[in-house]
């Protein structure tokens, strides 16, 4: 893809995620922002994430012979240009409209991972079709097997490369505020969500010449579903089927790409991708929106790839929020780190410029980071974690 105009497109406005929040809070209705934003019960798991990635420490040795950084990152036969990439996040033209197809072109463009979600607003045949057949497929295994392999099939048919199997959703989180919400897909036309809606004018307009968020990728099979059934209940019917080893074994069965692992914080859970033939896994807790007690990523990452990293290559999400944290989850031992509700920000606040403002934004605060640590490559930053 050739580069576009907004392809260094930095706004100074907003040189950290927490100002592009901010500003993003103020354009979109309250109960997008609350999905968006919101854990498991009491959010505590989303706070320990920041908190546990905040105390990661990191050094250099300032005296040794240094001549730049090189971000590039090797994954699965590709050399992407930073070793960060766009995790998957559910209804995100319901945040901000056209959010998915915004990221992925910018994605593609800047050469970073781009992973679309099972319940994404956009259609995985159009963002396939953005990419350039360069994004990456996240799978909600399917309750019913003729909808798993229709949906695998589909994937396969469109050329995604990469298929990422989410194993940590058993069940759909229990969310407080979208339960007040009566968040379903279309938005429920309750007063209170209306009036939200009402109050964010843009976000409306924009909304209308998109036309209304819905689950484009699970269209076809929510035929019989009922009208504005509540998100929660649709996912737990539909969309959580059983993602255990002997499930996994049928999905790398139909799958013939890399199969990457997405959820995994024990080291029993890393031996038996191992043995399943996967070729990653992301250790993540799904951004502490499904175990308000789960333990942060960060910790069990620095375990789990010092003992299999031979074996299995690894990667991270939740939590991550600036050039920082990424370099604390490379130097833990991940190949790649995943960000969703910061890319979500980014749209929400610039519209389809945000999505190259984000990127831009965490590349230049990770290579001032690892120039700081005069650290010339993303593989070499294992050597700078303090024990």
């Amino acid at each position: 893809m050739k580069s576009s105009l907004m392809s260094d497109y930095f706004d100074t406005r907003y040189p950290c995620i927490t100002d592009l929040e901010k500003k993003a809070k103020g354009r979109m209705p309250a109960f997008a922002y609350d999905y968006l934003t919101e854990g498991c019960m009491s959010d505590e798991c989303v706070k320990r994430n920041k908190k546990s990635l905040a105390q990661v420490q990191l050094r250099g040795n300032v005296l040794e012979p240094f001549e730049g950084v090189n971000m590039e990152t090797d994954i699965f036969g590709h050399k992407y240009s930073a070793p960060f990439g766009v995790a998957p996040v559910g209804l995100q033209g319901l945040m901000w409209p056209k959010t998915p197809e915004y990221l992925a072109k910018a994605a593609c463009e800047k050469n970073i991972p781009f992973v679309l979600s099972t319940v994404s607003s956009a259609s995985l045949e159009n963002i396939a079709y953005i990419s350039e057949g360069k994004a990456w497929f996240q799978l909600y295994n399917p309750s019913s097997r003729e909808v798993q392999a229709d949906l695998i099939a589909r994937v396969q048919s469109a050329g995604y490369p990469v298929l990422v199997v989410t194993v940590d959703v058993s069940t759909f989180g229990y969310r407080p505020r979208d339960i007040r919400n009566g968040l379903a897909m279309p938005p429920k036309m309750s007063v209170r969500n209306v009036f939200q809606m009402l109050s964010r004018p843009h976000w409306l307009i924009k909304t209308a010449f998109a036309g209304k968020p819905e689950m484009k990728v699970l269209k076809r099979y929510m035929m019989h579903s009922e009208k504005n059934e509540q998100l929660m209940e649709f996912m737990n019917r539909a969309v959580m089927g059983p993602v255990d080893y002997e499930n996994l074994k049928s999905i790398r069965d139909l799958w013939k790409g890399p199969l990457v692992i997405k959820g995994i914080l024990t080291e029993e859970d890393v031996k038996l991708a191992v043995s399943l033939g996967a070729d990653a896994v992301v250790v993540s807790n799904h951004g502490g929106r499904q175990l308000d007690a789960a333990e942060s990523p960060i910790e069990p990452l620095q375990r789990l790839s010092q003992k299999y990293r031979k074996s299995i290559m690894f990667f991270m999400d939740s939590g991550i929020q600036n050039g920082v944290n990424i370099a604390s989850a490379l130097a833990a031992g991940a190949r790649l780190a995943f960000m969703g509700r910061a890319f979500a920000f980014g749209v929400s606040a610039l519209g389809e410029r945000g999505a190259y403002h984000t990127i831009n934004l965490f590349y230049q605060q990770l290579e001032q980071v690892m120039n700081q640590l005069r650290c010339d490559s993303t593989e070499k930053m294992t050597n700078h974690l303090v024990k």
